[in-house]
């Protein structure tokens, strides 16, 4: 499996609890494919609402059906345009670790 992680940008007129909400929602999605513990153990996830942006490692199923479902909540909710997802994928070195989203028991967002 490959280690893609995606970057989300949110444009300033999406609101940051509502930004919160809805990967909340995607989350809970995830859960009912996996099951809570899968997806405590397999998520790397760093979401800021601050900064409206969200991080995802999609290197395991967790992480690529959460990014996957993300995905499609977020752009039908706040239209494609508001939302801009990158795709990254590491340079091979061991220096790319270091660029992994958080955990999610320490990203800030209660899983």
């Amino acid at each position: 499996m490959t280690h893609d992680t995606y970057k989300y940008r949110f444009d300033e007129s999406v609101p940051a609890q509502e930004l919160e909400d809805t990967f909340m929602l995607a989350m809970l999605a995830v859960e009912s494919l996996h099951g809570r513990s899968r997806v405590r153990m397999e998520s790397r996830f760093n979401l800021d609402k601050a900064r409206r942006t969200c991080v995802i490692d999609a290197s395991t199923d967790v992480g690529s059906d959460l990014a996957r479902i993300f995905t499609g909540f977020a752009t039908k909710e706040y239209g494609e345009r508001s939302v801009l997802i990158e795709r990254t994928q590491p340079s091979g070195c061991a220096c790319a670790s270091k660029h992994r989203a958080a955990p999610a028991a320490e990203a800030g967002v209660a899983v």
